[in-house]
């Protein structure tokens, strides 16, 4: 997965100046070619050129077009982005905790499972994290912004606990997980682990997808973790009552496959343990950046330096 984006894309209008520059090189090339006609001796004129008496320089417009792109181009700030072998990568694990999270077919329940499987994963990180915590059912919270503190993460993902609000915002969680990973300078990783379905938002879908969308355009990569089985009990409920997983995996998956992450379907501890693995193995792949302006600036350099030695030379100026 590779894209280009731009710090400063408002200069990307001076592009447009490129069509002046066509313009204004060839009408200058029908001045001089009336200034040329003026002469009597053309013989006299080509023995001076070595070459045909009258060339639209086509050459040179092509360098004085590219120089001028380049030259716009490292004034926007573009940026080459590529999806490779990374060092280092910060986390933000996304914990469901809505109700249904209580259920007991992922022992002892699936919240206290995503909980301790969570904590697993960090003390398993190799690298020098940074890691961010939400919690999310009918709202979105920030139990932790990110922090290279292992023991401080473990100890607010032992904290979450199960919400009293209903409903599963999604596309929440995705959005403020985003919004703690602006600033990182390493690879970006949302780790989302739900059990539901996105029950907030007008329209439901169209949410999770802006939600992704805002995600890419910032180069975070989410990993989503459906936990559950088709049925489970609730601990606070008789056993009769069942609670379905009734996570959308076509949503998940297209979360994770459009950021370049991973799904994963969770329906016992193994499986959920896996998961985490998974991910930790997957943490070396992430988003790179190349700021491309340098070398943009180079280039124009070069090319105004292989334009004045055509112009000395072969375009040389003839009265």
């Amino acid at each position: 997965m590779v894209s280009f984006t731009f710090d400063n894309p408002i200069y990307l209008w001076y592009l447009l100046s490129i069509p002046l520059l066509a313009y204004t090189h060839f009408y200058f090339f029908r001045h001089a070619k009336t200034r040329a006609m003026a002469f009597a001796n053309f013989e006299a004129l080509k023995r001076v050129t070595g070459e045909k008496l009258i060339t639209k320089n086509i050459l040179l417009l092509i360098i004085r077009i590219l120089i001028l792109a380049c030259v716009i181009l490292a004034a926007s700030g573009a940026v080459f982005w590529y999806e490779g072998r990374v060092n280092e990568n910060d986390f933000v694990i996304a914990i469901d905790v809505s109700a249904s999270m209580g259920a007991q077919d992922v022992k002892p329940t699936r919240i206290e499972a995503a909980k301790e499987t969570a904590v697993n994963f960090v003390d398993n990180l190799k690298t020098k994290s940074s890691i961010g915590v939400v919690s999310f059912s009918g709202t979105t919270f920030i139990d932790s912004v990110l922090i290279d503190n292992k023991n401080s993460v473990k100890k607010t993902i032992e904290n979450v606990e199960i919400a009293r609000m209903g409903g599963t915002d999604i596309a929440g969680a995705i959005i403020t997980g985003t919004n703690l990973l602006l600033n990182s300078e390493k690879g970006k990783t949302i780790v989302l682990i739900t059990d539901g379905s996105n029950t907030v938002g007008a329209f439901i879908s169209e949410s999770v997808k802006g939600s992704v969308d805002y995600a890419v355009e910032h180069h975070v990569m989410i990993h989503s973790i459906g936990v559950g089985s088709e049925t489970g009990p609730i601990g606070y409920l008789p056993e009769y009552y069942n609670v379905s997983a009734v996570y959308n995996e076509n949503i998940l998956m297209e979360a994770s496959n459009t950021t370049g992450g991973y799904f994963f379907k969770a329906m016992n501890r193994d499986e959920l343990d896996q998961a985490y693995k998974d991910i930790s193995e997957a943490a070396k792949i992430g988003f790179i950046d190349i700021k491309l302006s340098p070398v943009l600036m180079l280039i124009a350099l070069l090319l105004l330096f292989l334009e004045w030695g055509l112009i000395s030379t072969r375009f040389r100026k003839v009265p």
